[in-house]
């Protein structure tokens, strides 16, 4: 307690307020090396609460959107596989109808049976084409077809439905057949250019979706990242104007311990004049 008192009555006002004056600036010079070496101007509440606050909720609607950018991206896979699969079932259509056609050529009962034959094999690689065409486990084209529901924003408020359509034979309407009468190979013809109108019906229908939703993947990635920038300018430093905060900083560090160098000298001084 002796101690203390003695402390507190040796130092001089001059001295005292040195030393306060070099503690502040030691504080301000710790704060601008956690900026600098950070980067940041704003790292918690204490640094300034309405900015770290406000950068926190823009930098977490960033990241819903990140989620929901993935599933959209998710869901222009799952069209696309779809569209793969159209593409081939088209084909395969095109190729049923040439089958149908060369059977209308022939009146030989052999041939238009080797001929309903291949159409019947036709149509069980369609099947297997249509429900091949999956995708994580969503398959818009495969008989009683999956339908997507796409979120469009980080809440769910905003969605798109792209509806499945069946693809497989049955769906498209393509009956096996065995080619036996002109009738029935006159019903294959136009069963296969009807199921070639529906293929071209669907393929454009999933186009329309899939450009809708790349539309709303850039929109989401750009309002993401504009989000992200917006949350940066809240918190980060501007690393140039802290470089010279540093510089002031340890300019006044130097003259403070200057100044309490000084008063602790003309204390010393005037002790020694009672000496």
């Amino acid at each position: 307690m002796l101690t203390k008192m003695a402390e507190q009555i040796g130092l001089s006002s001059a001295v005292r307020s040195n030393l306060f004056s070099l503690q502040q600036t030691s504080r301000q010079g710790a704060q601008t090396d956690n900026r600098l070496s950070s980067g940041l101007r704003v790292r918690d509440p204490l640094d300034g609460a309405s900015e770290f606050f406000a950068a926190q909720s823009l930098s977490n609607r960033a990241q819903d959107l990140s989620s929901t950018k993935d599933g959209v991206d998710q869901a222009i896979s799952t069209i696309q596989a779809a569209t793969n699969g159209l593409d081939a079932i088209g084909e395969l259509t095109r190729q049923a109808e040439g089958l149908a056609r060369a059977a209308r050529n022939t009146s030989n009962p052999d041939e238009r049976a080797a001929l309903a034959g291949q159409f019947n094999e036709l149509r069980n690689q369609i099947d297997g084409l249509a429900r091949d065409s999956g995708f994580n486990g969503t398959n818009l084209v495969q008989e009683s077809p999956d339908d997507l529901e796409v979120a469009l924003n980080e809440n769910g408020s905003s969605s798109l439905t792209i509806q499945g359509a069946d693809s497989s034979s049955a769906g498209l309407g393509i009956n096996a057949t065995t080619f036996a009468t002109d009738a029935d190979i006159d019903a294959a013809l136009a069963q296969t250019q009807a199921a070639q109108a529906s293929v071209r019906t669907s393929t454009a229908s999933l186009g329309a979706s899939t450009s809708a939703l790349q539309t709303r993947l850039d929109f989401t990635r750009d309002l993401a990242n504009t989000l992200e920038s917006g949350a940066a300018k809240l918190t980060e430093a501007d690393l140039t104007e802290v470089a010279a905060n540093r510089l002031s900083v340890d300019t006044r560090q130097q003259i403070g311990i200057n100044s309490l160098s000084l008063a602790g000298q003309s204390q010393t001084a005037i002790l020694g004049l009672f000496g």
